[in-house]
């Protein structure tokens, strides 16, 4: 009887010790997990934010008394993270480490570029319907400013274009149909268009939505300039003769797609651009080779003179990072 009386307490404590430990499993995975969730908050994980908020933005910043244009993406990246890219009103495209997503709004926060100070940009949005963002940036200078962007269109084409007839843009004995952003310093000599210096950026009149492009360029040792598409995409002009290919290269559509290779000449000799753009989808042919062959642009470059990306928009040229002469000017509209 005494031996039935201890196999039996025997039993209840192996029952005891066996849910015990079962217990305790439980509570080391919860905490587990509750730490986890912890750890993951703490380091600014997205949980279930609004996916409409993914793809390409075009911005205007409202910044002592000027429209700034600038351009955002928001990308998925894993499982909860969103990342992008940003470019303001100058410099080039710039990654955004992490959007993060709180409270309802949306933040990332990016250093300085060529903005003066070292203190980092602060952005802070949320969405507004569907396709709009409402938000404020804190700027290096530590001022809040607002902004406001609609999603950028798609510029899908469903049919080859029809051209039209070819457009001289020089008139090859001043700058009629062109015009200055401030005091003007380009003449035309000799059918040539000539920045003798640094000064202000000249565009044209006219503006233009699908085109075929024919420029020739000539710098000076170190000299830059470039080519806007519709007043918006850079096409780099620059002194890079030896170099590696990069995207703020000769050749490169400025920060966003790089040449194949580098094709330069050396300074002082004429050289050529022929820029198929149609929609979103450019060709860069530089001196008879194509460095870049029906890519996409993703959005506009630092310098573009507005972030309206559906309408059409002028050839622009800069005229403010050195001496440039550009010759046979021919734009082929399509219909």
């Amino acid at each position: 009887m005494l031996l039935f009386y201890f196999k039996n307490q025997l039993n209840c404590y192996s029952v005891k010790l066996i849910v015990m430990k079962k217990v305790l499993l439980l509570i080391i995975v919860l905490g587990g997990f509750i730490s986890l969730t912890s750890f993951a908050q703490s380091h600014g994980a997205d949980t279930a934010y609004p996916t409409k908020v993914l793809g390409r933005w075009d911005i205007v910043i409202q910044k002592d008394g000027k429209e700034l244009p600038s351009w955002l993406e928001v990308r998925h990246s894993g499982r909860e993270t969103m990342v992008g890219r940003f470019v303001y009103e100058f410099g080039s495209a710039r990654p955004v480490a992490h959007v993060k997503y709180a409270n309802g709004k949306f933040s990332f926060s990016i250093p300085p570029q060529y903005e003066p100070g070292l203190r980092y940009q602060d952005f802070e949005f949320n969405l507004n319907g569907d396709d709009q963002l409402i938000g404020t940036m804190v700027y290096t200078d530590g001022k809040t400013y607002n902004w406001t962007a609609v999603r950028a269109p798609k510029l899908k084409r469903t049919t080859p274009p029809i051209w039209g007839p070819a457009i001289k843009l020089i008139n090859g004995n001043d700058i009629t149909g062109w015009h200055t952003n401030g005091p003007n310093q380009w003449v035309v000599e000799n059918g040539i268009l000539r920045s003798p210096r640094s000064g202000s950026n000249i565009i044209t009149d006219q503006k233009f939505n699908d085109f075929k492009l024919h420029i020739e360029f000539r710098y000076p040792k170190g000299s830059n300039s470039g080519v806007y598409l519709r007043g918006r995409y850079e096409v780099q002009i620059e002194d890079n003769k030896g170099k590696e290919p990069l995207s703020t290269y000769l050749g490169g559509l400025y920060g966003f797609l790089p040449p194949s290779e580098m094709v330069a000449k050396d300074a002082g000799e004429w050289q050529s651009y022929d820029i198929t753009l149609i929609g979103r989808m450019v060709t860069i042919v530089c001196n008879g080779i194509t460095v870049i062959s029906n890519q996409e642009v993703p959005g506009i470059t630092g310098g573009a003179l507005d972030s309206k990306e559906g309408e059409p928009g002028p050839i622009y040229l800069q005229g403010d990072h050195g001496p440039i002469e550009f010759r046979n000017i021919i734009i082929t509209p399509a219909k």
